[in-house]
Order: C-alpha cells, then structure tokens, then sequence
C-alpha cells in the first residue's frame, strides 16, 4: 500500500527508499516482529480464555508432553495477522505473485484454524479428516499455482542442470500443487515441540529471501544460470515477513511455550514457503532447504507402510523427533539439534545456485 501511494507521488524525498525492494523487505521484518511482540500477551489471554483446556495432548506421545496441558493453540493466529498486515503495508499491491502465495497463506492458514478448532472443541487430536483437508490444499494450491504460471511458464528446473529440462504444459499446476501441500503438511508434521517447526521456517524463509531476490533480477539470474521471473523479487517482503512474525512467535514458543503454533500457523507457513519456491521455480532446491521438514515426513510414511506390512514399527514413534524422545534425548536437545540441521541444509541448498 505504500508503495503505490509512494508512486503516485513520485518517490519524493525520503519516499524514494520504498522504491527499492531491500528496503521495504527489511521495513517488513520490523513491522511484523513489532507487531507480533506487541499483539501476543493480550493475544495469548484472549485463547487462554477462550480454549480452557487448550490443545489435547496425546496419551500415546511422551509422558513429558502431558505437562502441556492446558497450553492454548492456534496461536499460528499471531503470524498470520502480523504477516497479512506487514506484507500488504510494504508490497506492490500490483504484484500477482505475492497475491498468489497470500492466498496460499491464507487458505492453508483458514483450513489449519478449522482443524485446530475441531480439534479443541471435541477435545480430541483428531481434527479434520484427512480427505476433505488434502482435497481443500489441492483445490487452493493448484488455483495458486496456475496463477503463476500464467506468468512464469511451465518450465522445469533441476539443481547444478542449466536451463529448464522439461516443459511439463499444464501438468505443472499439479506438480506445483503437490509440490505446495507436501511441504505444507510436511512442516505441519514437524511442529510437535516448543520452539521446533518455528526456527527452522525462519531459516528457510531465509534462505529463500536470497533465491527470490536472485531469481528476480535479470543480471544476477544471468550469471548464476538460474530461471529469471520478473516480479518474483517482491516475495522477498513476505518471506522476511515471516521471519519478523516468525522471531515475535518463538519470544511466546520457547521452552515451556505459553502457546503453541497449531495446524493454523505449521500448515500456512509450509504453504507459503512451497508456494515461493514454484514461483520461482526452485522446487527441487527446496526439499534441500526445507530437507528437516521432509525428513520429518519421510519418518511418518515409512512407519505407516512398514506398520501396516510387519506390523512392527521402524522408528519407536513418528514423527521422528519423537524417536529421539524415546531415546532419552530431552526436548531442549532434539529441538537445537535439529535447528543446526535445519541450518546446515539451507546452506547445501544455497550451494547449488552457482553449481550449474
């Protein structure tokens, strides 16, 4: 919004800082971490209030976790407002990539709050069936992502290949769908522990913050033999956005956490960071970047299948941050070792962008 506003008038003065996309990134961060610290104590009362016994917590899990009772949820509601009001604060509000990966957000945000609310309301882990949430994510994924490449073309990518490898035609927009509700749910596996899904999307929003900017602009795309899409580089507002509202969460998610994030914030910010990476056509770079996340998924499916063949399990419980809790590894533990992987992948998925 400001942005247009600083256009109409011709970037006068001071004005002409919004003109440059680091800028207004950077004045996004600020904005929604302010928000985020501001808004949360009187926000955390208000779902103390309203959720009584706040989210259930599984009998089957560690005993540990059973001292979280009572601890409210949805509080993905936090960062989705301090998002939505920082990123359309400093946006092109002409841009349609940000509106793409928004609708995303807020989509994937709207399904996640009905789950947790189903969830707190029958007092029950259960939520919504797993049909009717994967055909929504489908439905609002695949709307994004044929908004997109309308724009962007339907070229495939590979890391350290250069130039595209494949044009898929419209069979991208399920590829791209898929792509935006694996990682969707796959950060959504992940957040079972203070503090554990928050970093490591601040580390990949990061890291994708560089990506967008690169691919965004001709020259640098050029050289480092990366896809160009025009306008891909105001992205970088709402991924640093996250970041701001991601740091304000994880002051209230930390050890013992005084709320958690819900299906409402795990299953948007996964969405989100999915729907960045097709518009800027690196979705193989991603499940490098985001490769705790898919570790994370991984766990789940393989002790699904193997359960249902053997009936045994591989891993003492999934996902597998809960294994390392059975093996007496305190919450603390696994929560930083996993941040330090988290970290180490976003780096390794960096390195490919001039390993082409």
């Amino acid at each position: 919004m400001l942005y247009l506003i600083a256009e109409q008038l011709g970037f006068p003065g001071i004005l002409n800082l919004i003109r440059y996309i680091s800028f207004r990134a950077g004045a996004a961060t600020a904005t929604a971490l302010i928000i985020g610290l501001l808004l949360g104590p009187a926000f955390i009362r208000w779902l103390r209030e309203k959720q009584g016994k706040g989210q259930p917590i599984r009998a089957d899990g560690p005993q540990s976790h059973l001292a979280k009772r009572g601890t409210p949820t949805m509080g993905g509601l936090l960062i989705l407002i301090s998002v939505a009001i920082s990123t359309l604060l400093w946006m092109d509000l002409k841009n349609p990539y940000v509106w793409a990966c928004l609708l995303v957000t807020g989509g994937f945000g709207l399904i996640g709050f009905l789950d947790d609310y189903d969830k707190v309301k029958k007092a029950h882990h259960a939520g919504l069936s797993a049909k009717m949430r994967l055909f929504l994510e489908f439905a609002i994924a695949g709307f994004a992502t044929w908004l997109m490449v309308r724009m962007s073309g339907t070229q495939l990518y590979l890391p350290f290949v250069q130039g595209s490898v494949i044009d898929l035609g419209w069979l991208y927009i399920a590829f791209g769908a898929f792509v935006i509700v694996a990682f969707g749910n796959a950060v959504n596996l992940t957040d079972g522990l203070d503090g554990l899904a928050t970093m490591p999307v601040i580390i990949a929003c990061m890291a994708f913050t560089l990506i967008a900017y690169l691919v965004g602009n001709a020259k640098f795309a050029t050289y480092l033999g990366i896809p160009h899409v025009l306008g891909v580089g105001d992205l970088t507002i709402l991924l640093l956005a996250i970041v701001g509202a991601g740091l304000a969460f994880l002051w209230f998610n930390a050890p013992p956490a005084a709320v958690f994030m819900g299906d409402t914030g795990s299953l948007a910010l996964g969405g989100a960071i999915g729907a960045v990476a097709v518009a800027a056509h690196h979705e193989f770079v991603l499940a490098v970047i985001g490769g705790l996340f898919v570790l994370e998924a991984v766990s789940v499916i393989i002790q699904v299948f193997w359960f249902k063949r053997t009936g045994k399990r591989i891993f003492k419980m999934a996902p597998i941050h809960h294994h390392f809790e059975h093996l007496g590894w305190s919450e603390p533990t696994v929560v930083i070792r996993f941040w330090i992987i988290s970290f180490v992948l976003a780096l390794a998925g960096l390195s490919t962008l001039k390993l082409r």
